[in-house]
């Protein structure tokens, strides 16, 4: 019997500690506006995970919710400001941000909603318009 992997994450200042069990159903690079903006940079690194495989071990207390829309509940921690993950309930995966799991092998796949990129990336992967087909995308392929 094998050992499943569980890594862990915490926000900025550590009130809020969480883990994630097994792999990434998916990693990438997100350019949507509401990403950028949330995470105030050009781009970002996302790994999406089954809900269940999230677990908040310490500071739960400390997380709030904010939804710009019904596709996104974006979490982070109230003392700090740190930014947790965000609950993608239309495709019934969390995306935990990759930048909060040290020890996780971040290896993207693919970049999404790149119509939106404002920071153009030349690495090979494939580039989204919006989303891939099977989370309720049109599977569009755009050029880098």
């Amino acid at each position: 019997m094998s050992s499943q992997q569980l890594y862990q994450g915490r926000c900025f200042c550590g009130a809020v500690e969480f883990t994630v069990s097994g792999e990434p159903v998916a990693m990438g690079y997100c350019h949507c506006q509401s990403c950028r903006q949330w995470s105030a940079g050009p781009v970002n690194a996302f790994s999406l995970w089954p809900p269940e495989a999230l677990s908040v071990t310490r500071g739960a207390d400390n997380i709030d919710c904010y939804n710009k829309t019904p596709g996104s509940s974006r979490k982070w921690c109230k003392r700090c400001g740190g930014h947790l993950f965000t609950d993608h309930p239309g495709m019934g995966l969390v995306d935990v941000y990759a930048a909060l799991l040290p020890q996780l092998a971040y290896v993207p796949a693919l970049h999404v909603h790149y119509q939106e990129a404002v920071l153009r990336v030349r690495d090979g992967l494939p580039k989204q318009r919006d989303l891939p087909e099977a989370m309720g995308g049109s599977g569009e392929i755009v050029a880098e």
